[in-house]
């Protein structure tokens, strides 16, 4: 989930925040039909900013426009969530590994700044948790220093938070947060060490054994 990059300056853009937070935290679920009116009226804006919107969001795979003024929220998909599980599994831990190579003095710091508090999500995460989860993972991407490979991992980041939301619905465990938690320490440990294998092996068990996996189970029972 990204957060905004620069200070919104027009009604779209506060339109396309505003909803696109409440489909990523769960409080507009897969499935739901967007009532345009209320929803206008609950950000304060008229229909037309909105529509422009929620255009942006469907060009994202977040929101399915009828022809007639119809919006609902995109349903979770197995077959989605199995193709971003796929692309993270391959490109995660390629940029785990370009970190440790690249990484500078101010991407230590940043990556040590992300971790700071980090914990593994609860069941039904606050926005907070998920913004957290993701500034973690974006300092790694970032010490990559491959533009194209931050920019197809941050695209396929937001999709898959609403298949970790979903996998959230079934409490994992202390054990299983815990197991978490160490290997987000260690995740940054071996890039901060320069160990460019080690950074990657942790970032693969990591998907492994992660809420996409998990989501995917789910989703073909």
């Amino acid at each position: 989930m990204s957060e905004p990059a620069a200070p919104l300056t027009t009604k779209s853009d506060l339109a396309y925040d505003k909803v696109r937070e409440k489909i990523l935290s769960g409080e507009l679920p897969p499935g739901s039909v967007i009532n345009q009116a209320t929803l206008a009226r609950t950000i304060g804006i008229s229909t037309t900013p909105l529509r422009e919107a929620l255009r942006r969001l469907e060009a994202e795979g977040l929101v399915e426009l009828g022809a007639h003024r119809d919006a609902k929220v995109t349903e979770l998909k197995a077959e989605e969530n199995r193709d971003l599980l796929e692309m993270r599994r391959s490109l995660d831990p390629l940029a785990a590994s370009l970190a440790a190579q690249r990484r500078t003095k101010d991407d230590i710091a940043a990556i040590r700044a992300s971790l700071d508090g980090l914990r593994a999500m609860p069941s039904n995460p606050g926005y907070e948790h998920l913004l957290h989860h993701r500034r973690y993972h974006r300092a790694i991407y970032r010490a990559s220093h491959n533009e194209l490979l931050v920019e197809t991992l941050e695209g396929l980041w937001d999709k898959a938070d609403r298949y970790r939301r979903f996998a959230l619905e079934v409490d994992r465990g202390p054990q299983a947060r815990a197991k978490k938690d160490e290997e987000h320490r260690m995740l940054a440990e071996t890039i901060i060490a320069g160990d460019s294998e080690g950074a990657a092996a942790v970032m693969i068990e990591h998907i492994d054994t992660g809420l996409a996996a998990q989501a995917t189970r789910r989703l073909h029972r």
